[in-house]
């Protein structure tokens, strides 16, 4: 099929090689513009723009995909199908309507639930025990669409943000290509969503990462994994940011204050929780290297009845 492939960050890539791999004439790949990134605030391609270029596609930019020259653009290519993979950018109908199948989302959740821009996150903090990808037609409103394929997978005890967001980026590059074989050859079933069990859940914001200590400890526990690897899970610690990164529930209650350090020893750290308390396991302190519990201690010396507290 002849393709516009939208797409973004690394979530994205697996599927623009899937759809290259399957031998599909990819038109063009439309991406975020360059932004600057790092302390250097250096100039950075999208994984997707960095992919393109391999590959040898032409690729575009635009600051708002609506703009009528640019819609005139992707009209004239003349695709038979777009494939839109966390592109960035919410599409108008004008876009919509241009390709012969219609517009394609990979979404990284298993629709209706999860919509908006991060069910990866959210399935880990929720204490989801299943997630998936839903390939869906789009529509205007945001991951309404009538929904294709969907393929589902188990997460596991310690699944982190980024260890879902990679299985479900693969999943989403062999499942797209299966959606559009059945697209092609008039098999497809189209199945409309049920907005009753819909959820939506916004963008993702670096205050989230601020440990509420009053919380009970497995939410918390479930909360540094979907974190995990950005923003990640943080707490104040004598005015230093610590950040977790691992942690284990301990179903056991103490006496004290939310935030105190109640267990210790040479490679052990409990703290109390509003329900439980939580072993940490992996920590780094703010501008250091991230270390296991043991390694941590022989360097920092953090006594029972230590506080860490809400920054």
């Amino acid at each position: 099929m002849r393709i516009i492939f939208m797409g973004t960050p690394d979530f994205s890539v697996p599927a623009l090689c899937a759809l290259a791999e399957a031998g599909h004439e990819i038109l063009a790949v439309v991406t975020q513009p360059d932004k600057p990134k790092g302390r250097g605030k250096e100039v950075s391609m999208s994984p997707v723009k960095v992919k393109a270029l391999e590959y040898g596609f032409p690729v575009y930019q635009p600051v708002k995909a609506r703009d009528p020259e640019f819609v005139k653009l992707l009209t004239d290519l003349k695709p038979d199908v777009m494939v839109v993979a966390a592109f960035g950018q919410l599409l108008p109908k004008t876009i919509l309507e241009i390709p012969k199948f219609g517009c394609v989302n990979i979404h990284a959740s298993l629709l209706p639930k999860y919509r908006g821009a991060s069910p990866i996150q959210y399935a880990v903090i929720n204490g989801e025990e299943i997630s998936g990808i839903t390939t869906m037609m789009m529509a205007e409103a945001l991951d309404t669409g009538d929904m294709l394929d969907q393929e589902t997978v188990v997460l596991d005890k310690k699944e982190t943000g980024g260890s879902l967001h990679d299985k479900l980026g693969k999943i989403g590059g062999s499942l797209i290509v299966k959606t559009l074989k059945k697209l092609e050859d008039g098999t497809a079933v189209l199945q409309k969503q049920n907005d009753a069990d819909s959820c939506y859940v916004g963008m993702i914001k670096k205050n989230m990462g601020d440990i509420d200590w009053s919380m009970d400890a497995v939410s918390i526990e479930r909360l540094i994994r979907g974190l995990n690897p950005w923003p990640s899970a943080y707490t104040d610690w004598n005015g230093r940011v610590v950040k977790l990164w691992d942690a284990d529930v301990v179903e056991k209650e103490y006496e004290g204050v939310c935030g105190q350090v109640v267990e210790s020893g040479k490679d052990y750290l409990v703290v109390k929780t509003g329900k439980g308390g939580l072993s940490i396991k992996e920590l780094q302190l703010q501008g250091k290297k991230r270390m296991e519990i043991g390694a941590f201690l022989r360097g920092y010396q953090i006594e029972n009845g230590t506080v860490f507290k809400h920054m």
